[in-house]
């Protein structure tokens, strides 16, 4: 297979993951439809090419993705102990949730008969923003240190979009409690706000897993899918700066890969790569940045140019005091 996928440590959890890991949204055909055969040829080609992070939810596609995935897991080419598996508790669709010590605890067992596994490497509650934080504080993450005292995880984080959450949650908790944290579309060629936190989350000893660096289809070359909910004035930027890029030949797909990527601060970047010519493409990207290549300095100023009228635009997500 010749040079491995570099793996890099996450916070203080003593795990070691790929650069470049898999996520799972799309295999709740939030994108469009993929088929069972797809996803499972998907990660194992993924495994196979040294992707070791797999990260799902059973909100994609409401359980859709994680029973796919477990059926991929179930005939994994390579022993457990080398891969890692993050799945998500609380959401489990667009307006229902329920952080509560009964539900994530059941959400738990639920997620690893899906996934046909016998303990998850990570839980996160999922998009926390839409809830009172004071829950997430005093009854979700302790009942999700009963699970990692029992053995059915082994660490504890959460996930969400305002980058305010992290900070509201971390500074109220234990230090250590909370091991792992996902952000998503805050390291991409429109936002690069995660990196104002990263200071904050190694003082914290907290690692982090940075999602969709191609802000949820806004890069991905064909447009993004309608429910999709950036303001209409960065979609049309980004509309712009795909064709900047195509007007030249060049993928802004690529581009947002390779910038992604190419920043060595970051743990690990989730990309949700559903068919086995997509693992193959973002590996060789991976592998080619790994290697010495180098980013398109001329066309990432030019699509940095257009991008730079809506540069770190945001939108809301969940409760107004969480934003």
């Amino acid at each position: 297979m010749g040079a491995a996928l570099e793996l890099r440590e996450l916070g203080s959890t003593g795990l070691k993951v790929s650069y470049l890991s898999y996520g799972g949204s799309p295999l709740g055909n939030i994108y469009g439809n993929v088929t069972e055969e797809d996803v499972i040829a998907s990660v194992h080609e993924a495994a196979r090419l040294g992707v070791n992070f797999f990260d799902v939810s059973p909100y994609y596609g409401t359980t859709l993705a994680e029973t796919l995935l477990g059926k991929a897991l179930k005939t994994m080419p390579i022993p457990r102990e080398s891969y890692i598996i993050s799945t998500k508790c609380g959401r489990y669709g667009d307006n229902d949730f329920d952080f509560s010590a009964e539900r994530v605890t059941r959400s738990v067992d639920e997620s690893l008969a899906r996934l046909n596994l016998d303990y998850l490497d990570i839980i996160l509650c999922h998009d926390i923003e839409y809830v009172n934080l004071d829950q997430i504080v005093n009854e979700t993450i302790p009942a999700l240190q009963k699970l990692k005292e029992s053995g059915k995880v082994r660490h504890i984080g959460f996930s969400g979009y305002p980058l305010k959450i992290f900070r509201s949650v971390l500074d109220r908790v234990p230090k250590g409690s909370v091991e792992v944290i996902l952000s998503y579309c805050h390291h991409s060629l429109n936002d690069t706000t995660l990196l104002d936190l990263v200071p904050y989350l190694h003082e914290k000893g907290v690692g982090f897993i940075s999602a969709s660096p191609l802000s949820l289809g806004l890069f991905s070359g064909k447009g993004w899918p309608e429910w999709h909910f950036a303001p209409p004035e960065l979609k049309a930027a980004c509309a712009k700066a795909t064709e900047v890029c195509k007007a030249q030949g060049k993928s802004i797909r690529h581009l947002a890969l390779q910038f992604a990527l190419k920043n060595p601060i970051i743990p690990t970047t989730l990309v949700g790569m559903p068919s086995v010519n997509e693992v193959r493409e973002n590996v060789k990207t991976a592998m080619e940045l790994q290697q010495g290549a180098s980013i398109d300095e001329e066309l990432l100023q030019q699509v940095e140019q257009v991008l730079k009228p809506v540069k770190n635009l945001t939108w809301l997500s969940g409760l107004k005091e969480n934003n």
